[in-house]
């Protein structure tokens, strides 16, 4: 396996010899990297690369070669699926219970409908198919199934409601995780405009030589400002209840855009974005940063990425009042348009398989929003995103 992956280090253009995979054979007999797919990341890019410039292309090499190992885990737990045993467990109702449900017909008749029952009912209900219950069939109900009814509550069994009612607490994605693939970042460094700003703090060697031999050869040291990546970017993550099981993904993508960007702001939005967005999920109700203050305080030459599924009630995008949490007085569709009017490129990654965006329906309204700019969280995706940002 490692013979192989040195060939594939200079197909890629690393300049290794055999003496390196010796090494990095030996070390690996001691055991200086075990159990851990990031050690030996680390071990083996020490042995094999001597100069950083080359690290690009060890990192492709790499992700190519050990790419089927890192999904090694993901395999084994998917042996035995949680969520299949649980589901032989929960109810399923038939066609002809769905059927019993009838469609209210609009936002503003679902909303008088509620504000009728909630009059009506003075405890909580965990069942039923009347109350608004945290269980149930009723098309107010967490559990029930809602072709066109508004679910209350944190877990939608089948994730059919036209609006949902929902109070939710988040963490903040943490960006000292490591990276469970260097794909990501990989990725991530396609969209890279290198400048040197700032004080002269690097030698600048070529030009010391030229110096230095016109000045008949007394030392001449000539300085530079580091060379770094100028691309600016804004960063904003979807915290909504469908992203739970996403969450992993996203953190390992903060982790890699705080890694490659010097120039990053991110921030939080739920479901879709509207009239403010915020940087601490822990006081989001207290400190929200207008989108306005946004768009008026980071120029037009920011690059902007939305990350979320897109996975909501139509209401929430395309008409004021849609919100989960609050009374929006515009539709997040006007934001969106504002935010694109301000800024020249805005794409959105999406962590679900692109074969299920067709089924939902908020997710084509999002992509036709993005004028076909939304991606999907794969290697292909990224890659593909990060091209359409910098060109």
């Amino acid at each position: 396996m490692l013979v192989n992956f040195f060939h594939g280090l200079k197909d890629a253009g690393v300049p290794v010899t055999p003496r390196e995979l010796l090494d990095l054979i030996e070390g690996l007999k001691q055991h200086i990297a075990f159990g851990s797919m990031d050690e030996f990341y680390y071990f083996s890019r020490t042995c094999m690369v001597k100069d950083e410039k080359y690290f690009d292309r060890f990192d492709r090499a790499f992700g190519l070669h050990f790419k089927d190992l890192e999904a090694l885990d993901d395999v084994i737990e998917a042996l035995i699926p949680d969520d299949w045993l649980r589901s032989e467990f929960m109810k399923n109702l038939t066609e002809e219970e769905k059927a019993k449900i009838e469609s209210l017909g609009g936002l503003e008749k679902l909303i008088e409908e509620f504000k009728k029952r909630l009059e009506e009912q003075k405890e909580r209900h965990q069942g039923g198919n009347k109350w608004i219950g945290t269980g149930g069939t009723s098309p107010f109900g967490q559990e029930g199934y809602h072709p066109e009814g508004m679910r209350v509550g944190p877990n939608g069994r089948n994730k059919k409601a036209v609006k949902v009612w929902d109070k939710r607490d988040f963490k903040n994605l943490d960006d000292s995780v490591e990276l469970g693939t260097r794909n990501i970042k990989v990725a991530l460094r396609r969209l890279r405009k290198f400048a040197r700003t700032g004080a002269a703090d690097e030698l600048d060697l070529d030009d010391t030589i030229s110096s230095t031999a016109r000045n008949a050869g007394f030392l001449d040291i000539k300085m530079v400002p580091e060379r770094h990546n100028a691309v600016k970017v804004l960063l904003f993550f979807d915290v909504g209840g469908s992203m739970d099981p996403h969450v992993k993904v996203c953190e390992e993508l903060f982790s890699a855009a705080r890694t490659e960007f010097k120039h990053m702001e991110n921030f939080y939005f739920h479901n879709f974005v509207y009239e403010s967005v915020w940087r601490n999920n822990s006081r989001r109700h207290n400190e929200r940063t207008p989108v306005l203050d946004v768009m008026h305080k980071y120029s037009h030459d920011y690059k902007v990425i939305f990350v979320g599924d897109a996975a909501m009630s139509p209401y929430e995008i395309v008409q004021p009042g849609g919100s989960v949490e609050h009374w929006n007085e515009e539709s997040g569709e006007q934001w969106m348009r504002r935010l694109q009017e301000v800024y020249d490129k805005v794409i959105w990654i999406n962590p679900t398989p692109e074969e299920e965006w067709q089924y939902t329906q908020s997710v084509a309204i999002t992509h036709k929003l993005l004028e076909g700019h939304m991606y999907p969280l794969t290697l292909k995706g990224l890659e593909e995103g990060m091209s359409y940002l910098s060109k």
